[in-house]
């Protein structure tokens, strides 16, 4: 069996022996370790590839690391901020105008990037997209007014969701098509440290639908449905398991009881994440940081259902010596 095989077996919860792992750098880690990493866990094919322009450095990055899943992108679209209406910072009423898009990417390009890793190192296939309707909306609002536009200006608020999940679903066709890609990620940052961003009752009202419909596309071209989203969003869990989510990331274990979290919906859900980057990570010892990850996955891999990485993307006040302890002990797991 190859990575992708064990990465499928994992979340279709079935125990194999290796449990995958897919650590991530922000962009600021990736400079600062980039270049250490794949020395250190050095690959003569990954490094030829990488010299001729057959993968980016954050996928030479990660393929050396050995992770089990391998990003790649594709062609979206976002808010042209150059010409973004006034009305748009305004907090005391809403916007009459939708503002103008800008679509990027060249998706024959990824699709090809997409099948080559694939093909030669035996990959799961990640596409991250980051940028979900409720985080757009945000983005051109401010979030502030935008939570304040969900209780004052519903209407407007709805009208804007539906703006983006149209602009979404236009793109997702496109992505969704590519025979190469294994799971789609929509990024959703809906909690905060103790609690939802907003209550359930507006989750329901004006979140939940436009996460269905995308969720259901990406189902219907036989992907798996990934989702990201920091904080506490444990009143809306079992919605995500009636959505049909296949893995949540990042898991953090300062807002959600790990061992409650496995117990309660690890039949439905698996887990990507879960090794603090608030506490052990930044704040331990190597020693520590390798015996947490230890724990963590004897408690989350049980019958599949886990894949092992930080809580978040690792940021440089992880020190190199403490990453490494992360990927090694990941890696004699996987």
């Amino acid at each position: 069996m190859n990575k992708r095989e064990y990465m499928q077996q994992a979340i279709r919860h079935q125990e194999s022996g290796k449990v995958p792992y897919c650590i991530h750098l922000t962009g600021e880690g990736m400079e600062a370790y980039g270049d250490q990493l794949m020395q250190d866990y050095y690959n003569a094919d990954v490094q030829e590839d990488y010299r001729k322009g057959l993968i980016t450095k954050d996928q030479a990055v990660y393929l050396s690391m050995g992770n089990y899943m391998i990003p790649v992108p594709t062609a979206w679209w976002g808010w042209d901020y150059d010409h973004m209406p006034a009305s748009y910072a305004d907090p005391d009423e809403a916007p009459a105008e939708m503002p103008p898009i800008v679509k990027t990417g060249d998706q024959a390009k990824f699709t090809e990037q997409a099948r080559y890793i694939r093909e030669k190192y035996g990959v799961y296939i990640g596409c991250l997209i980051f940028g979900s309707h409720w985080e757009k909306a945000y983005f051109t609002r401010g979030i502030e007014n935008f939570l304040a536009d969900i209780a004052g200006f519903p209407e407007f608020a709805q009208q804007l969701l539906d703006f983006i999940i149209a602009h979404n679903m236009e793109m997702l066709k496109d992505t969704v098509a590519c025979p190469y890609y294994d799971g789609i990620l929509l990024g959703s940052d809906w909690g905060t440290q103790n609690d939802l961003i907003m209550s359930p009752k507006a989750w329901h009202a004006m979140i939940q639908n436009g996460e269905k419909v995308q969720y259901d596309l990406i189902h219907s071209a036989g992907k798996d449905v990934m989702v990201h989203s920091c904080g506490c969003i444990l009143r809306i869990m079992q919605d995500l398991v009636n959505l049909g989510v296949d893995i949540l990331n990042p898991v953090q274990p300062e807002c959600m009881d790990l061992k409650f979290l496995k117990d309660t919906y690890g039949q439905h859900l698996t887990f990507w994440g879960g090794i603090s980057t608030q506490g052990v990570l930044p704040f331990g010892t190597p020693a520590e940081v390798a015996a947490e990850t230890q724990r963590v996955i004897d408690l989350m891999s049980k019958n599949g259902g886990y894949i092992t990485c930080s809580s978040q993307e690792i940021q440089t006040d992880v020190p190199y010596e403490h990453l490494k302890a992360l990927i090694d002990t990941a890696r004699a797991n996987g």
